[in-house]
Formats: C-alpha cells, structure tokens, sequence
C-alpha cells in the first residue's frame, strides 16, 4: 500500500530495498509531472500540457505503477495471512488522507474537487484485494484484464450520477484534478498480486531481499518507505515554490479564447491531421456561444451543454471536411 514500512516485508524476512526504491523513483516522476502540471495552472506551459500526449501517458504510466505495487505489498504483507491490527491502521491512514484531500480540494478548488483520486482509489483496492489473495493465480489475472478492459464495453448512462463516478463506467468521465475510478485502475492491483504471488513462488524476492544497495539509493528508498507523507507533501511545497516566483515573474496567462483553440487543437491531432484541426477548432471557437465556453472553463457537466458542444462538434466537422481539398 501506500503508506510506509511493513507492506514491503514478510514476516521475519528483511525487507526488500529494491521495492522501497521502485517506489521512490514513482513519487519522484510523479512529482515531476505534479511540477509541470502546476506550471500550466500558474500560466506558465501552454494550457493542458499535461492531458495530451506524452504526459498523459506519462501520468498513466506513474498511476499504474503506484497500483501495481500496491498489490505486490499487499500480498507481501497478508499473503500468508491478514494481520488485521496493521491492516487497519494502514487502511485507516489512507482512507483518511483521501478524505482530507477531497475536504481540502472542495474549497480550494470547487470545480475540479478530487472525489475518488489515487489515494481513494488505494483504500478501495486494498479492501477488494484481500479477497484474491488465496485465490488461483490464473483467475486473479483473467479477473484483472477483464477490470481494465471493462470501460471499452460497459460504460452506460446509468453510471452517469455522481453517486457512481466512483465506478468509472460513465459515459462521459466526470471533472477532476485526479480521477482514478475503480475501473480500469483496479487492474494494475490485481496484476501486482499476480507477479507477487509468481515472484514469491519462483524465490525472485528471496534472491532480492539479500541484494544491498548503494548508498546512492538512499534517498529513494527513504522516500519509498515514507510515500504517503512524501505524497501529501510534496504538492503544497511546489505549489507554495511556484507561486512565490510569480509573485516576482507572473506569468502572461492566455485568453479563454486561446486556451480554448490550443486545448482543442492538441485534442483533434490525436485522430486528425493539423490542417485539419486547425479549421476544425477556428469553427468550434466561431460556433459556441461565450456562455458555453465559460461554463465550459467552469467544468459545468450538464447535459444541456454536453448536448450545445456535440451539435458544434458535429457541425465543424461536416463543415471542416466539406471544405477540405
């Protein structure tokens, strides 16, 4: 799990370095994208940076290693039997620092408030994931492709309530600064069950727990062992660092106009070609109203508006490539 020490260890077994410092090499990369994430809501990157592209991948890369270990220290710690004291007192860190943040977030930032982020998301898994501990290997793994592929076939309206965001099977993924639903994420907890139960099994964590690190990897592995007190802290440090330098540099924050196009742009040549995009976005910016794109700006989700941007999208389309050579 997240929070420190004994997940990483067996019972009367020394603990393993090379877990602590895989650990510590995600919180480093994710601070890192965290960085540059705080850079554009500052104004200093180009707006969505971070959600298109390389980053994104990149995020999606650091989530699922974050979850992946959270299996393995699960079944490292409760494989062999659930010590219920320590379970619970991890257990309660987490669901309490998740809550916390979606406190902290819901006044700080209304209109992107983190309800079920990565933190949620640990608390949840590492309840589920006890239930496939002693299960066989082989269902573990066919339980964990079906987690991850189930958004490609089960998404329905009927998950579209806020009361089941938690799911991830909306239709449209609600707003949020952190958003790590149940469904597909689930999966990587499941797939680090699976290759802990397979390591443990082929003696690879024997081998690794009798492996010294440098001294190199000291800071790393002490990060990995404090994770979730790196995690709450590490935001509010580079937030507070950023914001003191634009108090002496602002940054020249672009229009809703132009954050709008390049937002769309970066979008569009995902599928498209640029001088198709290029076109495509001058009409979504033509053809929506400025209330839209303000509650647009303001994270609205109403079906009203989704309905007034599905027209435009539809529309610029055709007209895009009616006029296309």
């Amino acid at each position: 799990m997240l929070p420190d020490s004994e997940p990483l260890q067996q019972p009367k077994s020394r603990r393993i370095d090379a877990l602590d410092l895989a650990r510590g090499l995600a919180l480093i990369a994710m601070a890192i994208y965290h960085f540059t994430w705080d850079l554009g809501f500052f104004g200093y990157t180009e707006p969505g940076l971070t959600a298109f592209g390389g980053w994104k991948l990149f995020a999606r890369c650091i989530a699922s290693s974050f979850l992946f270990l959270v299996g393995v220290s699960l079944f490292l710690a409760h494989g062999k039997g659930i010590r219920w004291k320590g379970f619970w007192r991890r257990f309660a860190m987490v669901a309490g620092a998740a809550a916390a943040i979606s406190v902290i977030t819901y006044f700080a930032v209304p209109d992107d408030l983190i309800f079920f982020g990565i933190l949620h998301q640990i608390a949840l898994a590492s309840l589920l994931g006890l239930l496939f501990l002693r299960l066989p290997t082989l269902l573990t793994l066919v339980v964990a492709v079906a987690v991850i592929a189930a958004p490609n076939f089960l998404r329905t309206p009927f998950f579209d309530h806020p009361a089941w965001w938690w799911v991830g099977l909306s239709s449209v993924n609600p707003r949020s600064n952190d958003y790590v639903p149940l469904f597909p994420w689930f999966g990587a907890v499941l797939l680090g069950i699976v290759a802990a139960r397979l390591a443990t099994s082929s003696g690879l964590f024997a081998r690794l727990a009798g492996i010294s690190l440098g001294s190199w990897s000291k800071p790393l592995t002490f990060a990995g062992r404090h994770s979730l007190a790196f995690y709450l802290i590490h935001q509010p440090v580079l937030i507070a660092c950023i914001w003191l330098f634009s108090q002496v540099m602002p940054a020249d924050i672009p229009t809703k106009e132009v954050q709008f196009r390049t937002s769309c742009e970066r979008t569009c040549q995902e599928t498209r070609d640029a001088e198709f995009c290029t076109r495509y976005c001058a009409c979504m910016l033509d053809t929506l109203e400025k209330d839209t794109l303000d509650a647009l700006f303001a994270g609205k989700q109403t079906q009203e508006l989704r309905d007034k941007v599905n027209d435009s999208a539809g529309y610029c389309t055709a007209e895009t490539e009616n006029a296309s050579p």
